[in-house]
């Protein structure tokens, strides 16, 4: 609709429903609410007309402890709300709902914490004056403190918001949060204390931006301090925190220093817990990329260990950030230890853990030049045992996808071993090599190794006559590679 006409309309039809706002039929309020919803949206409806005729009502009206109690209410509530928000500003709907934080009601104040989060996320906190600015935070520490009911996300996702949204405005209020937090981590309470360690996590960057780095420090030893939690969701928390503080602060500053929080690591990699295993990996890998130098060589071999048997979590991260560290570990401390450990690995009976295990080799190569992998890699291709020898294939497959046109230093030296396995019996053996045969073309098109690609073609070529559809798969591939690198002429 024309602007003008919305806006002629929109106040026409305001007096029905602010007569309607009354109105005790709980499906009329949720109708009454789309409607206010609408029309606030609307081009041509302006903040002040909103602001004087339509928002005293409904703040009247609507923002009542029973609204917070049925589930489709609150958040049709909370929808308008934010759609009011967009139109007249983040400061009057904050103002007026700010005082809501501290309500006996916990429904209520969970309502109030949601609309704010979402209002603050939208729009920013450059409107909120010093006053309103206090009353904020006084507010959602007590709502933050004074929860008792389960659903721990929205008053996590508000406090985060509004942290967040006032950066460096934060600073003066810091030392009071901390507190808050550091008192919560002590709770008899498990979900209590995960939450405040998530909440560490939330706000750390902002504690950053507000150059609290000693109190970040100070944080990062109380929950050192707490790495021997017993219940696993709380760990995982824990360590969530442990690495955003690590992310912000550096290694350098780190306290206390990474070459002690390491080792309180290692045993933690045991836990067969998904979120304790996912934030443990994430958090040594973070130390491995950036801090290796701090740990001894022994500590990060112990590791190497540990981390073969996260190879086989069920979690398809876990397992990627897993064998990311394997590829910081071997360019801290040379990748001679860690492919042995690697190569001992292939020899295992579940296939997922060889895959990985594959993987892993590859990205090793990738980190540390191939030449430093692909001799030992080839030596292991003699031992007579099939798990080995595709490892072995799978390994050169992704080493080649990963390092691309860098594969034409090495093309005539695994032709040979290529050859062999392209004239196995055993039908996987052809598979993988034809698989491997079309990363190294594609990786090297153009690049004039067509001599050798043209005589690896002769041996890929026979098996055209594959019945097993994953073998015709792969040997279909390996030719459409070896069109790109050859061209359709012949030479």
């Amino acid at each position: 609709m024309d602007a003008v006409y919305a806006s002629y309309y929109t106040k026409e039809v305001m007096y029905v429903l602010i007569r309607e706002f009354q109105s005790p039929d709980e499906e009329m309020k949720k109708i009454v609410l789309k409607v206010v919803k609408q029309c606030v949206s609307t081009e041509g409806v302006e903040a002040d007309y909103i602001r004087s005729d339509l928002l005293p009502e409904f703040f009247r009206n609507f923002w009542v402890r029973r609204m917070a109690l049925d589930r489709r209410n609150y958040r049709q509530l909370v929808e308008t709300t934010v759609e009011i928000a967009n139109k007249v500003g983040v400061a009057d709907i904050v103002g007026r709902t700010v005082e809501d934080l501290k309500d006996e009601s916990e429904p209520y104040r969970r309502m109030v914490m949601e609309t704010i989060e979402k209002v603050v996320a939208n729009l920013g906190a450059s409107d909120i004056d010093a006053r309103l600015e206090e009353l904020l935070i006084d507010g959602i520490l007590y709502a933050f403190q004074e929860q008792t009911s389960d659903d721990a996300n929205v008053m996590l996702n508000g406090f985060g918001a509004v942290v967040n949204s006032l950066g460096q405005r934060v600073k003066p209020y810091l030392p009071q949060i901390c507190g808050t937090i550091k008192w919560r981590l002590n709770n008899k309470s498990a979900k209590v204390r995960q939450q405040a360690a998530d909440l560490i996590s939330r706000i750390a960057v902002v504690m950053k931006q507000c150059q609290e780095e000693q109190l970040m420090g100070h944080l990062g030893v109380v929950l050192y301090e707490y790495l021997g939690e017993e219940y696993p969701e709380v760990l995982g928390s824990i360590l969530g925190a442990l690495k955003a503080i690590v992310n912000v602060i550096g290694m350098t500053k780190m306290t206390p220093p990474i070459k002690d929080l390491l080792p309180r690591l290692t045993p933690i990699l045991k836990n067969r817990h998904e979120k304790v295993q996912e934030n443990c990996i994430d958090l040594v890998g973070r130390i491995a990329d950036r801090g290796a130098e701090f740990v001894p060589a022994r500590e990060w071999m112990r590791i190497c260990f540990e981390l073969l048997e996260m190879l086989k979590a069920h979690k398809k991260g876990i397992r990627r950030a897993t064998v990311n560290t394997f590829g910081y570990i071997a360019k801290a401390i040379g990748p001679q230890d860690v492919l042995a450990t690697l190569l001992n690995n292939l020899k295992v009976q579940e296939r997922q853990n060889r895959v990985c295990t594959t993987v892993a080799i590859a990205i090793v190569a990738e980190t540390c030049s191939p030449f430093t992998v692909l001799p030992a890699l080839m030596n292991e291709y003699r031992v007579p045992e099939l798990n080995v020898q595709n490892g072995v294939l799978k390994s050169l497959s992704f080493l080649f996808e990963y390092i691309g046109e860098m594969g034409k230093d090495y093309i005539y030296a695994v032709t040979p071993l290529l050859e062999d396995a392209l004239m196995d019996r055993d039908l996987v053996h052809r598979q993988t090599a034809a698989s491997a045969v079309k990363h190294m073309a594609l990786g090297v098109a153009g690049l004039g190794c067509e001599d050798a690609l043209v005589h690896l073609l002769n041996y890929v070529w026979p098996n055209i006559f594959e019945t097993s559809p994953h073998v015709i798969n792969a040997v279909m591939e390996a030719i459409e590679g070896m069109r790109v690198a050859l061209g359709a002429l012949p030479f």
